[in-house]
């Protein structure tokens, strides 16, 4: 019994000591790199890897996109060819009669190739306030119509599209097309690759 009690004070004996003993305050060196911010209205040049089809993707859908060249900035790669974009199906409109269908296509984040993740915000752009698709369907039938050349001095028929229109179609976007992404907000990189 007399053992036991000996070997329990020594123990926590030994356990004060541990926990008196303090480290040494050591400061680590950081890196002189204060990151870069990219503009918003900058435009990636991207690659679509999967088609992308208002026909059978819904809202919400996740999409990604894989960056084709290198995006440099004050001499800096900032944007390494292989980064990947990664987003989402915002808005798709149904096709309806006289348009067809579209979608708005959201990007929310970029993964460097070494798994690094950078929060981001932009659309995949197009001049049509960043909507795929939403044009007018094409039309029933055309009329004929004559039209007096005075140059010429000849009538020809020349066909115009009639009041009526067709059923819209489904807009897609196939898969390997390249697009490009449009940054709504500035982002701050503070991760370069060195290769």
């Amino acid at each position: 019994m007399k053992k036991l009690i000996i070997v329990i004070f020594f123990l926590l004996i030994s356990i004060l000591n541990v926990q008196a003993t303090t480290l040494p305050d050591i400061q680590l060196d950081i890196r002189d790199y204060a990151g870069v911010q990219v503009p918003a209205g900058t435009f990636i040049p991207v690659m679509n890897i999967q088609e992308i089809s208002t026909q059978y993707c819904p809202e919400g859908y996740k999409v990604k996109f894989i960056s084709t060249n290198d995006l440099f900035l004050h001499e800096t790669n900032i944007i390494p060819r292989g980064t990947e974009f990664y987003g989402y199906i915002e808005k798709i409109n149904a096709p309806v009669v006289g348009t067809n269908a579209a979608m708005k296509i959201k990007i929310t984040k970029m993964i460097y190739q070494d798994g690094y993740e950078v929060p981001m915000r932009g659309y995949l752009y197009t001049s049509n306030n960043n909507i795929f698709g939403g044009g007018m369907s094409e039309p029933v039938k055309y009329i004929k119509m004559a039209q007096r050349q005075v140059s010429v001095k000849k009538t020809t028929l020349q066909l115009r599209p009639g009041k009526e229109r067709k059923m819209g179609t489904h807009t897609v976007i196939p898969s390997g097309s390249n697009e490009i992404i449009m940054l709504t907000d500035p982002v701050e990189i503070t991760h370069t690759l060195i290769n």
